[in-house]
């Protein structure tokens, strides 16, 4: 993963999970970014992430409410202060939420709850994040598009997919499905409109994890974390200006919308 060079990175969600695995293995890069910034909703109370900054300079953690404009906004100006002039090499929409519903029993207000998180935030934390991520891409090199340059990743899910489903005889999870597939529309518009600013914008499917939110009382994820941001991070080392806009998974295979 030695061609995976990162001045600095911003991932939502670090508190838990594939975002605090996240950190863990940026931090362990050949080359590790000079600036890390781990965002969550309550800081505080993220007990392992605190850990980790503790032993680690370059981590910084910010407050970061998805639901709340004004939070992100006062992030976007933490971070732009930390970083002294510098861009923002690579952000990461890893924040996210999920209930089991089914067509029966999907109520709006869960619908509306995880647009807003996996389609409106994001889109939101894109459009403020887009002054350093430019600034990130005009100071880069300028002969391609890579996630060393600057590039947006979006966690999606193949559960979002039209084609594949993932896992519906396990459970319907209406709302998540839905705004999984919007966050894929979402993804390939921002890889068409980016792409000339030399930002990179692709979705990625984490695969079904050992998490909390993908572990249910009656299943068991097959992979294990550690193998999933392993292998999304050797998929972000590889990815390019044909990625554009793209689908894939943790192991890089192009996936279907």
């Amino acid at each position: 993963m030695a061609s995976l060079r990162l001045s600095s990175v911003l991932v939502t969600g670090s508190n838990r999970g594939l975002g605090l695995e996240f950190i863990r293995q940026l931090l362990q890069l050949p080359h590790p970014p000079q600036m890390l910034f781990a965002t969550c909703r309550n800081p505080s109370g993220a007990q392992e992430l605190q850990k980790l900054a503790a032993q680690h300079s370059n981590v910084r953690i910010l407050p970061l409410d998805m639901e709340n404009v004004a939070s992100i906004q006062e992030a976007f100006l933490s971070v732009t202060d930390q970083l002294k002039g510098l861009g923002l090499n690579l952000l990461i929409n890893n924040a996210g939420r999920a209930f089991s519903d089914s067509i029966h029993t999907e109520s709006e207000e869960n619908m509306h709850v995880l647009y807003q998180i996996h389609v409106s935030s994001n889109l939101k934390i894109c459009q403020t994040f887009l002054p350093l991520l430019k600034k990130a891409a005009q100071t880069g090199p300028q002969d391609a598009l890579s996630c060393s340059r600057a590039a947006i990743i979006n966690m999606s899910s193949t559960a979002g997919s039209i084609s594949e489903l993932l896992g519906w005889e396990l459970g319907p999870c209406l709302s998540y499905r839905c705004s999984k597939a919007a966050l894929n529309m979402l993804t390939r518009c921002l890889g068409l409109a980016l792409k000339k600013e030399g930002i990179l914008c692709v979705a990625i499917h984490p695969g079904w994890v050992q998490t909390d939110m993908g572990t249910s009382s009656t299943f068991k994820p097959p992979l294990k974390k550690e193998e999933s941001v392993q292998g999304m991070l050797k998929v972000f080392s590889t990815l390019s200006e044909e990625n554009s806009g793209g689908f894939y998974s943790w192991e890089g295979k192009t996936l279907s919308w």
